[in-house]
């Protein structure tokens, strides 16, 4: 093997081979059918289902500007992530593409902010059916609600990945038919201005709406809806779930396109349309927190039965959520347990195919979160303020990895996404900018929200709750480096530098070292021992089978001589 070989096959390995090296054990199991619906159903959930009423009661009818603003900004997110899905499907997604252009303490962070993510929206979500479940029966003890929907989704994610795919695919079917119900109704209600509740319903109501279309005197200010839009991006959490469900997709480069360029037509629809008719059905002020305004709505269309079944669909529609939150975090955590970044037990993985250790883990959390709605009333809003921050940190890797994958690719570093997104690099730059004001909007209204220090969550998550959030990061980021370093021999930066390959396919030190592991097959450089070799070949390169994929480390050391292909430097 020549050295212009050579380079071309280890540039190769470097180039992604343990991300191949990451995806086994997963099955490619989600259908078309199933994807279609997880990406139509992560854009419906709690965030427009019950969120939604507090904000109306707030903001007033400028609160559709809020979410049709916030909504360009996740299709902005989206093409972003689409551009990462088709240059490279991993189920580490984010985390995996932190580590690749940004280095191993940026894959660490990101991952366990995403699970951070995940755990506390699933606390806001348990609250949520607790919430839902005492509209039918008051005196049902919040835990025990908690505790039943906990045990149905963890079952579901155990089983597979195709029992998630068709839970969900179901449940999006349900939310979808609960919105698509409101809509048509809505339409007739507005179109003929029939009366709901002692009020005309009409597009008069859009500016005949106490306050005004934008009101701005007390109780309301003139930036209400701007600073809304912090509590807003909640409502679109679930949408960057697709990258990761893309590494258990059976076709994900037809799928993920289709799902992204629908984003946009979901939003307008679902989110803007679905809120435009409920500021022209009742004045904002007749919808209360903690009670979803399409129930509200249809309680006072005196059709009781009809509320009573959208009341069921949200349950569902919060266990979907949970059920994503499972899905999901389980592969995260595997992601950073193979980088050595989470516990080993991470790495386990059932015949199914399913990282049922982390989802385990998640699950945990979740029971705890169940205290704390045992001792908290506001949990609710606690969760999700403080969700809001991870949020926003993951939404922030996403385009920021954007931005520096095409940056490499401009350069002909790496190959181009066959899915690029228009308006970079302005749009992704927009995108962060937004971010930045989401914290700073987060503090403000929180501030606002009560004249008591302990009450104004948002601020106190921001002030306190971040420097707290990074702080035990970085005592955890401590403990694990030395572990990752030795790993990864020291190769702890990003892979790519402008001009190409950071880290050279055989660092000097290691007489052996590992470049690449592809499926189940490793690949090692091996130099030869014997300086009295009158050839020019100096190294081969020799192939091994392992046998053990869910944890690395226990497979013996390879022999010498499984398979080799000699070459020269």
């Amino acid at each position: 093997m020549s050295q212009t070989d050579a380079t071309q096959l280890t540039h190769e390995a470097d180039h992604g081979a343990e991300h191949d090296a990451e995806q086994a054990g997963y099955k490619k199991s989600l259908n078309r059918r199933q994807v279609q619906m997880i990406a139509i159903g992560g854009a419906i959930g709690t965030g427009l289902f019950l969120g939604s009423a507090s904000r109306l009661n707030s903001t007033g009818p400028a609160l559709v500007l809020s979410y049709a603003f916030v909504g360009v900004i996740a299709y902005f997110l989206m093409r972003a992530l689409g551009e990462l899905v088709l240059y490279r499907t991993t189920s580490g997604a984010f985390v995996s593409w932190m580590r690749e252009f940004f280095g191993e303490k940026a894959a660490y962070y990101t991952g366990w902010m995403y699970w951070t993510n995940w755990a506390l929206t699933g606390i806001a979500e348990l609250s949520a059916v607790g919430l839902y479940i005492q509209y039918w029966w008051p005196q049902m003890p919040t835990w025990a609600t908690v505790l039943i929907a906990l045990a149905v989704v963890l079952i579901v994610n155990l089983l597979s990945a195709k029992a998630f795919g068709e839970f969900e695919f179901w449940a999006s079917v349900l939310k979808v038919a609960a919105i698509v119900i409101f809509l048509v109704v809505g339409t007739v209600v507005v179109v003929f201005s029939m009366d709901v509740g002692g009020h005309k319903a009409g597009i008069q109501n859009l500016w005949a709406n106490p306050g005004g279309f934008w009101p701005t005197e007390a109780p309301f200010a003139w930036y209400g809806p701007i600073i809304v839009m912090s509590g807003v991006v909640f409502a679109y959490a679930a949408i960057e779930m697709v990258g990761i469900a893309a590494g258990e997709m059976e076709n994900p480069k037809r799928e993920v396109p289709k799902a992204v360029n629908a984003v946009i037509i979901r939003i307008g629809v679902f989110y803007c349309g679905s809120l435009l008719l409920l500021v022209c059905i009742l004045p904002t002020s007749e919808y209360t927190a903690g009670i979803s305004p399409f129930v509200t709505v249809f309680g006072k269309m005196g059709m009781p039965w009809m509320a009573n079944v959208i009341q069921a669909i949200l349950i569902v529609a919060a266990m979907s959520s949970l059920n994503s939150g499972l899905y999901t975090t389980g592969r995260v955590l595997r992601s950073l347990g193979m980088a050595k970044q989470a516990p080993g037990f991470t790495l386990k993985m059932s015949g199914a195919g399913v990282p049922w250790a982390g989802i385990v883990m998640t699950a945990v959390v979740y029971v705890l979160g169940s205290i704390l709605n045992a001792v908290s009333p506001d949990a609710f809003e606690i969760a999700l303020e403080a969700a809001s921050i991870a949020v926003v940190f993951t939404w922030a890797t996403i385009f920021l990895c954007q931005l520096r994958l095409r940056r490499l690719s401009d350069r002909g570093v790496l190959p181009a996404s066959t899915f690029r997104a228009p308006g970079t690099p302005w749009t992704s730059y927009l995108g962060l900018a937004f971010l930045a004001f989401v914290i700073v909007g987060m503090a403000i209204s929180g501030w606002q929200a009560s004249p008591y220090f302990w009450h104004k969550t948002g601020f106190v998550v921001v002030v306190l709750g971040i420097p707290a959030l990074f702080l035990i990061f970085e005592l955890g980021w401590l403990i694990v480096k030395r572990r990752v370093a030795a790993h990864t021999g020291d190769r702890m930066l990003g892979k790519w530098t402008d001009t190409g390959l950071r880290y050279p396919p055989q660092p000097p030190g290691p007489r052996t070292e590992s470049i690449a592991a592809l499926g189940t097959l490793q690949f090692e450089y091996v130099e030869d021992d014997d300086e009295d070799d009158d050839d020019d070949e100096d190294f081969h390169l020799e192939v091994h089978e392992w046998d053990n994929l869910d944890e690395p480390d226990k497979n013996p050391p390879p022999d010498a001589g499984d398979g080799d292909a000699e070459g020269s430097r």
